[in-house]
């Protein structure tokens, strides 16, 4: 039997690996509860010949995950293998990935398409030695998630080329902070960190769209009814769903539309109401 590796070459399979990789992931948890033996075991039942070594991550992360029952630990085991694996599929240079992000080509039309905005690429680009030594130094933070946490990333708010995560954890807060603070990298700096260190977090609408070509800072918005009437009522309508496009969160108030039974002078019948 054989797996596929990261660089395309086949391997035997060799069931030391599978279990030494997990073992080195379970450090500092709770031996007594946490099993390495056991997870690797049901990882290997799960094997089939031409698996890639990817799937078989993602597959031990499931695994521990569903032992979370027994003991959080192994929740915590199955965020560690799934960041790994994260990291191992992905550039470990801040400035790159954006360049890589910013080059984007739609694959259909074949036109530009980037996925980062030019300011923050620019700001990218002419600080990268700081950014990359910062992301360097500062990436085992990824670990920091829990499974939960880290898949809700990976499927929502991370970035991604053609279905494939480029964007790590820290690279989405150093993106974010360097949309808001352009290049006053101090302070991007200092965002990031307290972002980072779970300080504080922006909304999802500023997470997905900060320093995006659609860069978009304000999450929450507050609408009343432009008038009571076909044209007002849709006009509101289509400034929700221009929000709602960015993710925004939107709270109309109402309170001009008309009661059930009100008289329309226009057609001279009676309101439904709201």
């Amino acid at each position: 039997m054989k797996v596929i590796k990261r660089n395309g070459l086949p391997e035997k399979v060799s069931f030391d690996k599978i279990k030494n990789r997990i073992a080195n992931l379970a450090y500092g948890l709770n031996q007594q509860f946490v099993d390495v033996d056991e997870v690797s075991q049901r990882v290997i039942a799960g094997l089939y010949d031409g698996v890639s070594t990817t799937v078989l991550d993602n597959l031990a992360a499931e695994t521990a995950a569903s032992l979370s029952a027994q003991h959080p630990d192994f929740g915590v085991l199955a965020a560690r293998i799934a960041v790994s694996n994260l990291h191992k599929n992905s550039n470990p240079s801040f400035s790159q990935t954006i360049a890589l992000l910013h080059a984007h080509i739609d694959p259909h039309t074949q036109q530009a398409a980037p996925l980062i905005g030019d300011k923050t690429a620019a700001v990218v680009a002419q600080y990268a030695e700081i950014l990359d030594a910062a992301m360097l130094q500062h990436q085992n933070r990824d670990f920091d998630f829990d499974f939960f946490g880290f898949k809700t990333l990976e499927r929502s708010y991370l970035l991604k080329i053609d279905d494939k995560i480029v964007e790590r954890p820290q690279f989405m807060f150093l993106r974010v902070a360097l949309g808001i603070h352009g290049q006053d990298i101090p302070a991007a700096l200092e965002t990031y960190h307290l972002m980072s260190e779970k300080w504080f977090i922006h909304a999802t609408p500023t997470l997905f769209n900060g320093g995006t070509p659609r860069a978009n800072y304000s999450s929450c918005y507050l609408l009343a009814m432009t008038d009571d009437s076909i044209t007002g009522i849709f006009e509101t309508l289509a400034r929700c769903a221009k929000i709602s496009q960015a993710a925004g969160g939107i709270g109309v108030n109402i309170h001009n539309v008309r009661a059930k039974g009100s008289y329309i002078k226009g057609t001279g019948g009676n309101s439904s109401g709201i």
